[in-house]
């Protein structure tokens, strides 16, 4: 979600949690954004001050797709912020950053699929549906319809595959 007053910015980037949401499949859930066909996307929102880059992504979980601490497992996440640039016509008018710079959580959903709850929110749904897919789906997306994101894509799921092969489902 994008509020940009109380989100945090550092060097013009926007400080972000990404969440790949895993099934005991290993599939991974990626959402559909409301204003087009070929928006989808991992569940991500802006930090708040005075978050933690951990609670900062807990609260976008329960807000973006109505999950709560419990449902999920925290696997893995990047070692380090990831960073893409927007292009010159991509940046939102609620944000004043020239890019977003990430970090990337790997979890495992502990729950059935009917609590995820796109709806959730008081605030407006940034998704209109979601789905399951093969892990490496995602970055086939990016490489077509958001090029600008792929090599972000790309690092933080060749960091996370490696804790998705050990976790015991």
């Amino acid at each position: 979600m994008l509020n940009g007053e109380r989100d945090i910015y550092e060097d013009g980037y926007r400080l972000n949690v990404c969440m790949v949401l895993c099934n005991d499949a290993n599939q991974v859930l990626i959402a559909q954004r409301n204003e087009g066909r070929n928006g989808w996307q991992f569940p991500q929102g802006g930090m708040h001050q005075g978050e933690s880059p951990l609670e900062a992504m807990y609260r976008e979980l329960n807000e973006e797709i109505g999950l709560r601490p419990y449902q999920v497992s925290v696997v893995a996440q990047t070692p380090r912020w990831l960073r893409y640039r927007l292009p010159a016509g991509r940046i939102p008018r609620e944000i004043s950053a020239i890019g977003q710079k990430q970090r990337w959580f790997l979890l495992r959903l502990r729950s059935p699929d009917h609590a995820i709850d796109l709806r959730q929110s008081a605030e407006e749904t940034e998704f209109a549906r979601w789905k399951w897919v093969d892990f490496w789906a995602p970055l086939q997306h990016t490489r077509h319809f958001v090029r600008f994101k792929h090599h972000v894509y790309r690092e933080a799921l060749e960091h996370l595959s490696t804790h998705i092969r050990h976790e015991a489902a």
